[in-house]
């Protein structure tokens, strides 16, 4: 048996699966074998029944009866498994079970619709919410730029009343100071004279002689002047006797004398004060070499 299912050996064949042939007679002896199972189980019940007769002696002859003939057995045909027919449901039942579903679908969609309302509400609040915030941002931003402007506003009125009381005050000082160069040519002193007043009822006789004696040794002029030249300056004093500015009113006609005396006015730096503890101002003060 083996023998018969040898075949030639090819090298580039790949070997063959073992036990392959006694699988396969194995597979064959079954199959035969389930044949055979099935044909005995479908003649045992195809065979008839023997049939027995017996005969009968009796005093008188009778005639037999017929043989008795039994009809094949029918084949058993395969059972049909029917599921079982539902049992109808009452009228009523089946009224309620539609009234219960259309109860049921109006539920639902009285849900859907409410769910689909609070949403709508929610989106509203939302938006609600939103527009609420961005006009409370834009009034937040307008009060800011009020307040801003206010503040400018403000500032501003501050700057420019501060720079009116500067420019009224030095209006004042001007004018004051074009009152007294005016009034210089009504002034009573002698020529020689240091005040700033029209009257020596002002500073004091010899305050002019101090002044003279505080500038005059920072005075150092080497050149040999022409005549007695006489300048005439402007000096403009703190209430402490520190000189702020000075400016010279009248030139002597030579201008190395004129610097000299700017200069040690300006090496002076401080002015003594008078005999009432007070500096003036403003004092116009002459200047000659000769003096």
């Amino acid at each position: 048996m083996a023998s018969l299912f040898l075949r030639p050996t090819d090298p580039l064949r790949p070997p063959e699966t073992p036990l392959l042939g006694r699988g396969l007679l194995f597979a064959i002896v079954a199959h035969a074998l389930l044949v055979l199972a099935l044909s005995a189980g479908v003649n045992w019940r195809t065979k008839a029944p023997p049939a027995f007769e017996a005969e009968l002696w009796s005093a008188v002859p009778q005639a037999a009866a017929p043989k008795e003939v039994i009809p094949p057995t029918p084949e058993a045909e395969p059972e049909v498994v029917t599921k079982p027919t539902p049992k109808p449901q009452p009228v009523e039942d089946t009224a309620q079970a539609e009234r219960d579903a259309e109860i049921a679908i109006a539920r639902d969609r009285k849900k859907k619709i409410a769910a689909e309302l609070e949403l709508e509400r929610k989106k509203r609040e939302a938006l609600d919410a939103k527009a609420k915030l961005d006009q409370e941002l834009k009034e937040d931003k307008l009060k800011q730029a009020k307040l801003d402007k206010d503040k400018k506003d403000k500032q501003l009125k501050q700057d420019k009343e501060l720079q009116a009381k500067q420019d009224a005050k030095q209006e004042a000082q001007r004018q004051e100071n074009l009152r007294r160069i005016q009034g210089m040519a009504g002034a009573s002193g002698a020529p020689n004279a240091s005040g700033t007043a029209l009257k020596s009822s002002g500073p004091s006789a010899s305050y002019g002689g101090r002044i003279k004696a505080v500038i005059r040794p920072n005075i150092i002029f080497t050149d040999t002047p022409v005549g007695n030249p006489m300048a005439e300056v402007e000096v403009r004093v703190a209430p402490n006797g520190s000189i702020i500015s000075r400016k010279l009113l009248k030139p002597s006609g030579d201008a190395e004398w004129d610097k000299t005396v700017l200069r040690a006015i300006d090496k002076t730096e401080m002015l003594p004060r008078d005999v009432d503890g007070r500096v003036p101002p403003v004092l116009v003060i002459s200047f000659q070499p000769l003096d």
